[in-house]
């Protein structure tokens, strides 16, 4: 439940008041808004119709009768929500992809098959894929995924149980790959050295996919293996599953989980039991799933360090400040996570139990005590900010970079070194460099020397970076330069005065890039050709408010407020774009992204 503060402050221009202040204001105080009754935000990220369709196959293979009500309303979303050419995307403001589609099929083909939308499905398939035989349907999704077959496999698992892939059930399983489940059997140290065909944050999903493959069609010689391991590995994949029964707090991952355990006959498994919990407590009144419970740390850190930027506002009061920041210290893990195994120090980006430490909320969480500890820190404050520094520092990669989750699994590319997290690990170690002790300062001073060598290694010829865990579905490669360029540009704007010439010529570049790549009306979209949003415009608004000469690029920073001002109308409408990525290029949309990132651009001018 959000707050309803300061609801009456809407303000509207006046002779005194620029449309920059009012929109300001109003943002402001519709991001104070959100905040829950325990004082930091959890935002609400778009319904997806990819966890719902799996959430429906999910509970269907479970128990078809017991969960009647809410397949047939996740059914009914689904139907509603399928776009004019037949197809979904992974939101409602997404374009229909094969991935989505393949799967909002096979869930009507299981428990509606009759329905008007099953039969659309299938003639966009057919279109694009231009063969409803196996083998097309396959090449298809494995030319989206490439050697990552940590979403091709699922999504063609749940195509022979939803018999897309064939009628003849034995032949249909054929063409899914068969993950080497017994290799979870060996010591987790050695996952990285494996070379799994999944990436870090997958482990259920070798396991129970590995399973249900291997009993539908065992292999001569591996078969008895995989069956002589499956205790241990069932064994494994129990105790890695939360106690709220959501692998990664997904509804996709955890479904898939479940599914293939209920159809490997493993109904009665404990680990389908929570996951089925877990589906029942997620589902929205609508009969939809998003992609994730939520994304509360992510979100809460962004946000307070929103507010905070040029220094706390009456509006956000200390004692609000104070209450955020021991929420945000509680959240730092005190373990070692179960099969990422991180160490503990770290944040993951939600509250509940299914998230994963990473380097990108880390970060954000430390860079967010810095914002809260006005003056000096309190000692807790840095002792938990050292802990996270020294996890980054553990974390960072031979190439320089910070990978997501796990040190040296470098195989798949969301396992890989990215500038946009080590640009945000960069600058959180410049934040606390003058406060943790003497030997942590030496290590964070020679990593951000490395970090730096990688950001100069994978800058762009034309000055623009790629990030990881954002895109734009309007460009070719669905790359989010624009994202990628301002988030690195923030922090080397930051961290300029220790650097002195060392990032300099990068940050020319990376500001001649977003000025090259500014829209017509003001507004930036992901690079040329792509239509301007509010999330993208007020990333590059804040990169451009930073860097220098500011003379020079005054102009272009006035056009991009003004785009704020005009799409938001100032500060009081906030639509979202689907500008995120969730595991495997799966596309959602945060309510509370244009709403923060409009507060921070702002604040920067």
């Amino acid at each position: 439940m959000r707050l309803e503060l300061y609801s009456h402050d809407v303000f509207s221009p006046s002779t005194e008041t620029s449309g920059l202040e009012v929109t300001l204001r109003n943002a402001r105080s519709a991001l104070l808004r959100e905040r829950t009754e325990g004082g930091y935000w959890e935002g609400e990220l778009s319904s997806s119709a990819l966890s719902t369709a799996t959430a429906v196959c999910a509970l269907h293979f479970a128990d078809a009768t017991a969960h009647a009500v809410l397949i047939e309303r996740g059914s009914i979303w689904l139907q509603d929500r399928q776009n004019p050419d037949g197809g979904w995307g992974d939101t409602v403001d997404s374009v229909s992809n094969i991935s989505t589609t393949l799967l909002g099929w096979a869930a009507l083909r299981l428990v509606c098959p009759d329905s008007p939308g099953n039969a659309r499905a299938r003639d966009w398939v057919e279109r694009e894929v231009g063969d409803l035989g196996p083998h097309f349907i396959v090449q298809a999704v494995e030319d989206r995924y490439g050697k990552d077959r940590t979403f091709a496999v699922p999504i063609l698992m749940m195509c022979a149980l939803g018999g897309i892939l064939g009628e003849d059930e034995s032949a249909a399983w054929r063409w899914v790959g068969q993950l080497p489940l017994e290799l979870a059997a060996f010591p987790r140290a050695w996952y990285g050295a494996l070379r799994l065909p999944v990436v870090s944050y997958a482990l259920p999903a070798l396991i129970a996919i590995g399973l249900v493959r291997h009993r539908k069609g065992p292999h001569p010689v591996f078969g008895r293996v995989r069956e002589w391991v499956w205790p241990r590995v069932s064994r494994i994949l129990e105790s890695v599953q939360p106690s709220g029964g959501g692998f990664l707090e997904a509804a996709p991952l955890t479904s898939f989980v479940a599914m293939a355990l209920a159809n490997a006959g493993e109904r009665e498994h404990p680990v389908v039991t929570r996951a089925v919990h877990f589906l029942e407590r997620g589902v929205r009144p609508d009969g939809s799933w998003a992609i994730d419970s939520n994304l509360a740390v992510w979100v809460s850190t962004l946000a307070a360090k929103a507010l905070q930027k040029g220094g706390p506002g009456a509006d956000f009061a200390k004692s609000d400040r104070r209450r955020l920041r021991v929420w945000i210290e509680e959240q730092q893990t005190r373990k070692v996570h179960p099969f990422t195994l991180a160490g503990p120090g770290a944040w993951a980006w939600t509250h509940f139990s299914g998230g994963v430490p990473d380097a990108d909320d880390t970060p954000g969480a430390l860079l967010c005590l810095r914002a809260l500890s006005e003056g000096t820190p309190a000692a807790d404050t840095v002792q938990a900010a050292e802990k996270g520094s020294e996890w980054l520092l553990d974390l960072q990669n031979d190439d320089g970079g910070l990978p997501t989750f796990c040190r040296g699994w470098g195989a798949l590319p969301f396992d890989r070194s990215s500038p946009d997290l080590t640009a945000h690990g960069l600058r959180a170690w410049d934040a606390w460099k003058d406060d943790v002790r003497g030997p942590v300062r030496a290590r964070m001073d020679r990593a951000m020397e490395f970090a730096l060598a990688y950001l100069r290694a994978t800058q762009e010829t034309g000055g623009a970076w790629v990030p990881l865990w954002f895109g734009n579905q309007e460009v070719p490669d669905e790359a989010n330069r624009t994202y990628g360029t301002a988030m690195v540009l923030i922090s080397l704007n930051q961290i300029d005065t220790w650097t002195h010439g060392q990032a300099g010529s990068m940050r020319a570049a990376a500001t001649r890039w977003l000025l090259e790549n500014q829209n017509a009306d003001g507004g930036w979209g992901a690079g040329f050709g792509s239509s301007s949003s509010i999330e993208e415009t007020a990333l590059a608004v804040e990169a451009l408010a930073g860097a220098s000469p500011r003379s020079a690029l005054e102009s272009h920073i006035q056009r991009g407020v003004d785009f704020l001002v005009h799409a938001t109308k100032q500060g009081t409408e906030f639509p979202t774009r689907p500008i995120g990525f969730y595991f495997a290029k799966l596309w959602y949309s945060e309510r509370l992204y244009p709403m923060i990132w409009t507060v921070s651009a702002l604040q920067s001018i």
